[in-house]
């Protein structure tokens, strides 16, 4: 097993408290951009956070009014010029390996999104459980500007099921921003708040999830995303399995004695 708490990450910051970690890249002055080294960094930690004994809940927060504006122009788009094709490849691996991380890491995911949050940033957003911004954050999956087809880090498997297929389409091809309102009506953002509340809305909503039923919430997740390659045969099937599993917890043993004693199940986890 391993203790989130202990890790000392180069690249971003990482802070856990109340079995909630907190993750937020720190390059302020330039609106939080990803290098290759926080790339694989993230990766390695979301890897990690499988094993973490002392996390439930992963919040990926803003840092100085914005949440990520990508991929570094100078130090990663720029040296990717030139490069043979299987150094590119390798990269491009990697990118798309940070979102595979976090959709295995059987923690819930709650992305807090202030300022922008574009190229990549957009794709760690759209990769979260749950999103939720201000009304000032602008998301845009921008890799068309930059002369890269949209289909980047698995944007065109999973936007179009979170956004309808029509929109995802108008913002991969055209690249535009998306504007928090915009957004939320379109079901990609599950709340607004403003600047001030972000951060507390976020680790309110965290810590809710924290408080369990953590191994069902493990469950939910990872049929969230494997049933998108089931059938709806193998779908319920594999429901009905996940839930019989559920149904041995002893969390599951305590909601219904408190159920019955009218009373507020307390979950550990177990």
């Amino acid at each position: 097993m391993t203790k989130m708490a202990e890790l000392k990450p180069q690249n971003f910051l990482l802070d856990v408290q109340d079995r909630v970690a907190v993750v937020r890249l720190n390059r302020p002055e330039r609106k939080n951009p990803l290098t290759f080294a926080s790339y694989a960094e993230l990766r390695d930690m979301f890897r990690d956070m499988v094993y973490a004994e002392d996390v439930d809940v992963v919040v990926f927060a803003s840092q100085g009014g914005n949440f990520c504006s990508g991929g570094d122009v100078h130090e990663i788009i720029g040296p990717l010029i030139g490069l043979p094709m299987k150094d590119l490849l390798a990269f491009t691996r990697m990118t798309g390996d940070l979102v595979k991380a976090m959709i295995s890491c059987g923690k819930p995911i709650i992305s807090a999104v202030d300022g922008v949050a574009v190229g990549a940033g957009a794709i760690i957003a759209m990769a979260s459980d749950l999103r939720i911004a201000t009304p000032e954050a602008k998301c845009a999956f921008l890799f068309t500007r930059v002369g890269l087809a949209g289909c980047d880090m698995g944007a065109c498997a999973m936007l179009p099921r979170i956004i309808g297929q029509g929109r995802a389409a108008e913002l991969l091809y055209t690249g535009r921003a998306m504007g928090a309102e915009e957004g939320a009506a379109w079901g990609f953002w599950n709340a607004l708040h403003a600047a001030e509340d972000l951060e507390a809305e976020a680790m309110k909503l965290a810590r809710r999830l924290a408080a369990g039923p953590t191994f069902a919430h493990g469950i939910t997740k990872t049929q969230l995303n494997q049933e998108w390659n089931m059938g709806l045969e193998q779908a319920i099937e594999a429901e009905a399995q996940a839930q019989a599993i559920c149904m041995q917890t002893e969390d599951f043993n305590r909601a219904y004695k408190a159920f019955v004693a009218k009373e507020k199940p307390v979950f550990e986890g177990n």
